[in-house]
């Protein structure tokens, strides 16, 4: 399994007694692709960021490939991160001031050392996958569109090669046609990589390319 929560229960106030997330038993397969939607306000992006390891939860246990991340210390987290797992963020969290190839390279910068040559290797490799034309690498991506920042910032999440792939919301600035072909890329690019996929989105009409679809904050019945 990728993925395995045991008792875990999170809120945000110290003082509350309601659980933003309480989820007796989940677990995930290796190269699944699980699509989780649910209202505002019911825990999603909470989950993401537990799973990767920026929330600990207050009881629980989170398992991700065979490791207890929420027991490692912040450095441990931030490598394991930064080695095993893609983050897809709704406003693609890139620098704008800095060009593709620039913001790609931060995403290695916590991971595993490789070579320099190895890295802008795999970097062009992927911007040639995502169809970004070569003359728009250089470019600071404030001048790029929607369209180009969202590939980019998939690059970037794919190029530590991670075994788990979150995307939290990223579609949302997208209309219908851009929507289809950015998941339709994704879904082939997890297939090729066997990436475990872990998908957030209030769009229904998304869940079709998913391999299991599951409600917030209902997930403990669709284990």
């Amino acid at each position: 399994m990728s993925i395995i929560l045991q008792s875990v229960k999170f809120n945000y106030a110290k003082s509350s007694t309601k659980q933003i997330i309480d989820i007796d038993l989940w677990s995930v397969a290796d190269a699944e692709k699980v699509f989780i939607h649910g209202p505002s306000g019911c825990g999603k992006s909470t989950l993401l960021n537990l799973l990767s390891g920026l929330l600990k939860p207050k009881s629980g246990n989170i398992k991700l490939l065979n490791q207890s991340i929420n027991h490692m210390s912040s450095r441990q987290k931030d490598k394991f991160r930064a080695n095993n797992i893609g983050y897809v963020f709704q406003q693609f969290n890139l620098i704008p001031f800095l060009n593709a190839i620039e913001n790609i390279y931060l995403a290695s910068h916590f991971a595993t050392k490789i070579t320099k040559q190895l890295l802008i290797k795999q970097t062009h490799e992927l911007l040639n996958t995502l169809d970004i034309k070569e003359i728009d690498w250089f470019t600071p991506v404030r001048y790029l569109s929607v369209g180009q920042q969202q590939r980019i910032a998939i690059a970037r999440a794919l190029i530590n090669k991670p075994k788990i792939l979150i995307a939290d919301e990223p579609t949302s600035a997208l209309d219908s046609a851009n929507s289809d072909r950015f998941m339709s890329l994704l879904i082939a690019l997890c297939a090729q990589h066997k990436m475990t996929l872990i998908f957030v989105s209030h769009d229904m009409s998304l869940s079709q390319y998913f391999d299991r679809v599951q409600a917030l904050p209902t997930i403990n019945e669709m284990v």
